[in-house]
């Protein structure tokens, strides 16, 4: 009878094996002073923390000391409301080789990976994800996006095992200046 568990245990497990999603592949290179500035957030899964968000800036600044300042910012509910920093983190770089597996620490204790996925060679816009695939970003240099740009990192995305299907564009104000699609 004990085998015949061990058996059952060790099949069982073995299924659950292949049914698990492989690991998130990351970008083979970030320049990480390339990467430093503002990003906007163009479509996210939706979770708590960005709920309700217009607007919505993530902002990067390599320090002194190898790490990275972390922030984000955004407009609640209306563009006319003022834009808030909601957030500040410390990043930690965890792949040298490839800059693209990131450390994120919040109010000194949380910690939340951080995987570049896709990054476009001007880097005008990026994907990036967490291994859960519970949250992921797509984020550009301006506020818009063009749609086939969009809809192309939607399905590299998917292809790593994300559901395309729970991204949400998130409403950024178009300026003049964010006319030009990329």
């Amino acid at each position: 009878m004990y085998r015949l568990i061990v058996i059952a245990a060790l099949v069982s497990l073995s299924w659950g094996c292949t049914s698990m999603k492989a690991p998130l592949r990351t970008v083979p290179q970030v320049s990480l002073p390339r990467y430093m500035g503002d990003w906007y957030v163009i479509a996210n899964i939706p979770y708590f923390a960005e709920k309700k968000c217009v607007d919505p800036i993530e902002s990067y600044a390599l320090r002194a000391d190898g790490k990275i300042d972390n922030w984000f910012q955004c407009r609640k509910k209306s563009f006319d409301a003022p834009l808030e920093r909601k957030a500040n983190a410390i990043a930690t770089v965890e792949d040298k080789a490839s800059n693209a597996t990131w450390s994120v620490k919040f109010l000194h204790f949380i910690s939340v990976k951080y995987l570049i996925l896709e990054l476009d060679p001007g880097y005008q816009w990026v994907a990036v994800g967490h291994p859960s695939r519970r949250y992921g970003w797509i984020m550009a240099r301006s506020k818009t996006l063009n749609e086939s740009t969009y809809q192309s990192i939607l399905h590299s995305l998917s292809e790593q095992g994300y559901d395309p299907g729970k991204f949400e564009k998130v409403p950024q104000q178009a300026s003049a200046a964010d006319t030009v699609q990329h």
